[in-house]
């Protein structure tokens, strides 16, 4: 009785910490918006890494690397649960952090399953960094979960970029978005899927552009449904009750990041930087 009363003191505690996520820069903002509007009372932590932006330009050891340096800021804030907020970092660093952190990690995978049962053509797109396209992670995702449908995949270079610059629909964004879909759409894809938590905030233009003929599929709600399993299963739910905190450090100091990062959360925040030892 009293080990049972311990371990269920230790968790009662354990439930009040916050959660932690991270992206390699804004794009987990899309991913931080549905947790917050399903756990309203769960109190977060963001980190955006934007000073080394985009993490898909990067080698698969630098972006272990920078995963695990957030990781352990995010550690020192008394985090009970890591929410890797970007397919890049997931693909490439999800499995050694949950070799080496001492709590729960929920990654973020490309919504290869759910466009595989929406396809009317038998045919999907799928759009991310070149770094997530290049990885063994998401072919294994494509045998796995699209057998007998065609899966296109399309690396983006520069979207990012614009994003991080708070650009979602200017004229240079609008041809991009044009370079990397009309093919698709001439190839017969009806389903798109979104592998980059960045580009959720270019859907508008992204519709706007393919005149609405895909099907367009992001990864927030169901990232958060998983974060909801494992914050039942390892009893860490904070009670439903009252309203969560939400703090949000970065890497990258500069003004136009802040509007930017103010326009993608849609409220005025203030943002920490991350201590040097961490940048």
């Amino acid at each position: 009785m009293v080990g049972l009363f311990a371990g269920a003191t230790v968790n009662a505690a354990r439930h009040t910490q916050p959660i932690g996520v991270f992206d390699s820069g804004l794009g987990g903002i899309s991913v931080l918006r549905e947790i917050h509007r399903l756990l309203p009372a769960e109190h977060l932590i963001y980190v955006a890494d934007s000073a080394h932006a985009p993490y898909g330009a990067k080698t698969s050891d630098y972006i272990r690397a920078r995963s695990k340096r957030v990781a352990d800021f995010l550690l020192e804030q008394d985090v009970k649960v890591l929410v890797v907020a970007c397919n890049t970092a997931t693909v490439h660093a999800v499995a050694y952090l949950r070799e080496t952190l001492p709590i729960p990690v929920v990654g973020i995978e490309p919504a290869v399953k759910p466009a595989a049962r929406l396809t009317q053509t038998g045919m999907i797109g799928v759009l991310a960094t070149q770094q997530t396209v290049n990885s063994p992670r998401l072919q294994q995702l494509i045998r796995d979960h699209a057998a007998g449908v065609q899966v296109i995949t399309q690396a983006c270079p520069g979207l990012v970029e614009h994003v991080e610059a708070g650009d979602f629909s200017s004229a240079a964004v609008r041809q991009l978005l044009k370079v990397y879909t009309l093919p698709l759409l001439d190839a017969g894809v009806d389903t798109l899927v979104l592998g980059c938590t960045h580009y959720p905030f270019l859907a508008e233009a992204l519709a706007d552009v393919t005149h609405g003929r895909m099907t367009i599929l992001e990864t927030s709600t169901p990232v958060t449904h998983q974060l909801m399993r494992v914050l039942e299963q390892e009893n860490l739910r904070r009670p439903q009750t009252g309203q969560g905190s939400v703090q949000f450090f970065s890497s990258k100091a500069d003004a136009q990041h802040l509007s930017s990062m103010q326009t993608l959360w849609q409220h005025r925040i203030t943002v920490g930087l991350l201590p040097d030892a961490y940048r």
